[in-house]
């Protein structure tokens, strides 16, 4: 039930620095960006690489462009919180927020990558970087297509580059194409089957067969258990045959990795109950001279007294198996296979996650550094304590190195030439693709430049800014602790009275089993901006804290989940930061649940916002697609927990007031589920309100309907916790039983 909202835009726009240099280079470094404006990336100089002091300072550049003052201080309206005027409209917050759909590099060293523009809909788009300085990127793409995979539902890696030669899943009709970078006619290299009822994911050329190898999904017998396999196309001129099966017979598969001579196939693959972050195994095959996989090998996850989940299978240069499991600590960390012994070697221990789990497919948590030395040079991100970092793993000093960036959240990772690409944010960067040249020793950044930038103009709002807080609060279980990031209402033009404490709205991740990150997030700088307080919170069963915290929500989704967010509101009530009174809750997906069984279950929030969640377990185990459809048999447990924990069947202990947003095609949580709780909700006499989006899936990707769905959580809220009043001019929808 994970869920992101891929809000992308074209790539037009200007990058810009990133706002953590030191105080002594702010003048010199902003003078220089504002004369470079019009250029496609700005470089951080070299005489601000003293990074490790840059995120403290951070605040201290709004001073250089629209940031406060002290006479901006003392001049500030006094008004009462909610009530404040902001310029992160919701127009801002839909049309500047893209997202990713991958990065990789072309054969000449060119950065490439997918961005989704909520302007065209959603469609997805391959970008090349500018061929000369200064000049704007490339749209790859035609027009008629876009980049995207229906695989799982939930797509992830759509396309693969080999050179100039670019293999790529089409979202219309989901077959795959093969196009040469410079020419606008791709050319199909998998049959017509109708439809998207054969969809393929994370493939990867194999030259030694001229073929692509890649995860396929075949829905033509079933849409509700298509056959997930592992095969191999042929990337001959003009032959659209059907694919040949590689590997098969088990519920799931990713990673398919081929090595640098093309004799060996690495890959990853469950099965049901489990998902991959629960149990899975990878396995090793030796590739034949006719292509088939003669024989195979599981080199982790097969032990029955050793439970582990390894992930992103990697070939190193010189052909050694790289991966990532979480055996024996309970942490993701590198491993190697030592291929003579059939045995599993750790390159470096560490209570930190290297990886996160299976959501999507083609996640890149490392790569190899090309160096003329022996020993693998590995460039990683870790995150520990809700921090990201990236390092430098040697597997024969079994030595991990910190490099400094501006970055606090990193993702993937590719090695270029001589440089690195990394994906990242921080509080006051948002999603972009930075590039990270070494030092000699490959221990420090001497270079950081971004190349693309989610929301590119995004400093001149830099005042109206909320930092995030990380907080631990206390859970209901003594001893215990949760995590989550608060945001203070932030506003240079304005303030509220001295006794009178903000609004808070809670937010909860998909997942359950997500994590919420320490971004800069424009969807909650809208709130923040006018006045609301603003939680992010990581319950128990969240990522990135370790198998054994994400194991608290084993058999207790719906009440370890709801006990810490209703303890986290209790925590920042009695720490006077919020008022008591005005607590309101939202969440996408199985935060919708989240946020639906907090209603029902408790007395916490006065009202609630659910963006497709889910109301019914049952009906969700039935109707819900393959990847999840028995996610919840170790998330809920026995029948009468189904039943217990579905907020459907407890509508009489609702009351307070709710909103409901729902995409009419979603194929992970029905329409059906948005419109029973609706009905159920009105019938009682609640105040209710049901937004449903033609189009829409999991997630919304249009920017109409991003925009609404933000203007009209406020507007409820605003006119149901207390008659706040909204300086934007929005017309509100109308309300079941209150209007």
């Amino acid at each position: 039930m994970a869920t992101w909202a891929v809000t992308k835009l074209t790539s037009r726009a200007t990058h810009l620095p990133f706002s953590t240099c030191i105080s002594k280079f702010n003048h010199h470094f902003y003078k220089n960006c504002s004369r470079n404006r019009r250029r496609s990336k700005i470089t951080i100089p070299s005489s601000t690489r003293s990074i490790s002091s840059t995120i403290s300072s951070s605040l201290d550049l709004g001073q250089a462009e629209g940031g406060r003052d002290s006479k901006m201080e003392n001049k500030k309206i006094t008004a009462p919180y909610g009530s404040w005027k902001s310029p992160i409209t919701a127009d801002v917050v839909s049309g500047a927020d893209k997202r990713l759909g991958g990065i990789a590099v072309d054969g000449h060293g060119h950065l490439l990558w997918v961005e989704t523009r909520p302007n065209e809909a959603g469609r997805a788009v391959l970008v090349k970087e500018a061929d000369k300085y200064g000049d704007e990127p490339i749209d790859i793409t035609p027009k008629e297509f876009a980049v995207r995979t229906l695989a799982n539902e939930y797509g992830g890696q759509a396309f693969t580059i080999s050179g100039d030669a670019i293999v790529f899943s089409n979202y219309k009709d989901q077959r795959l194409y093969k196009q040469i970078i410079g020419d606008s006619s791709p050319l199909p290299i998998t049959p017509d089957y109708g439809g998207s009822l054969v969809r393929y994911a994370d493939g990867v050329f194999d030259s030694r067969s001229n073929s692509y190898i890649t995860v396929m999904e075949d829905h033509r017998e079933s849409s509700l258990n298509a056959i997930t396999t592992i095969v191999s196309v042929s990337l001959s001129d003009g032959i659209k045959q059907d694919p040949k099966l590689l590997v098969g017979g088990n519920d799931f598969y990713a990673f398919p990795r081929v090595d640098p001579k093309g004799e060996r196939l690495a890959w990853i693959e469950w099965g049901h109950p489990n998902m991959q972050w629960d149990k899975a195994e990878l396995w090793v095959g030796y590739i034949s001279k006719d292509g088939d996989i003669s024989r195979k090998i599981c080199v982790a996850g097969g032990d029955p007294t050793l439970v582990e989940s390894p992930s992103e299978p990697k070939w190193s240069p010189k052909g050694e198996l790289f991966f990532i499991t979480d055996r024996k600590n309970g942490f993701w960390n590198l491993y190697k296979w030592i291929e003579h012994k059939n045995e599993v070697v750790s390159i470096y221990s560490i209570e930190a996650e290297f990886t996160k789990p299976f959501w999507v497919f083609g996640v890149c948590s490392y790569d190899f550094i090309k160096s003329n030395e022996n020993n693998n040079l590995i460039a990683c991100n870790y995150r520990q304590s809700g921090r990201s970092y990236l390092g430098v793993l040697d597997d024969a000093q079994n030595s991990l190195t910190a490099v400094d960036v501006p970055f606090t959240d990193i993702g993937n990772i590719v090695c270029g030439c001589d440089c690195l690409y990394v994906e990242g944010a921080s509080g006051t960067q948002p999603l972009s693709v930075a590039k990270v040249v070494l030092d000699d020793n490959k221990s420090q950044a001497v270079d950081f430049s971004i190349m693309w930038s989610s929301s590119p103009d995004i400093t001149k709002y830099k005042s109206y800014f909320s930092m995030p807080e990380p907080i631990e609060f206390p859970t209901e279980v003594a001893g215990q602790k949760a995590y989550a990031y608060f945001y203070p209402p932030t506003n240079p033009c304005y303030q509220a009275s001295e006794e009178e404490k903000p609004p808070l709205l809670l937010k909860i991740h998909g997942g359950p089993t997500a994590e919420s990150r320490a971004i800069l997030d424009l969807n909650i700088q809208y709130w923040t901006s006018r006045g609301w307080a603003f939680v992010d919170v990581n319950h128990g069963g969240s990522t990135g804290y370790g198998r054994e915290f994400r194991e608290r929500l084993l058999g207790s989704w719906g009440i370890v989940d709801v006990n810490d967010c209703c303890s986290c509101a209790k925590f920042l009530v009695d720490s006077g930061k919020v008022d008591g009174e005005r607590l309101c809750i939202t969440g996408r997906s199985a935060g919708g649940y989240t946020t639906l069984a907090s209603l029902a279950f408790r007395q916490t929030f006065k009202a609630g916002a659910s963006l497709y969640g889910i109301a019914d377990l049952n009906s969700l185990k039935t109707d819900t697609h393959k990847f999840e459809s028995r996610y919840t048999d170790n998330l809920v447990g026995s029948e009468e927990a189904y039943f217990e924990r579905s907020p459907i069947n407890f509508v009489d202990k609702f009351s307070c007031p709710v909103i409901l947003f729902q995409g009419l095609e979603d194929k992970v949580v029905t329409p059906d589920q948005a419109r029973k709780i609706y009905t159920a909700l009105k019938q009682k006499g609640l105040p209710v309100a049901l937004v449903e989006y033609e189009g829409e899936q999991h997630g919304f990707r249009k920017a109409e309907n991003i925009k609404y769905t933000l203007e009209q959580q406020m507007v409820f809220f605003a006119r149901l916790i207390g008659n706040l009043k909204v300086a934007d001019e929005i017309t509100p929808l109308k309300i079941d039983n209150l209007d």
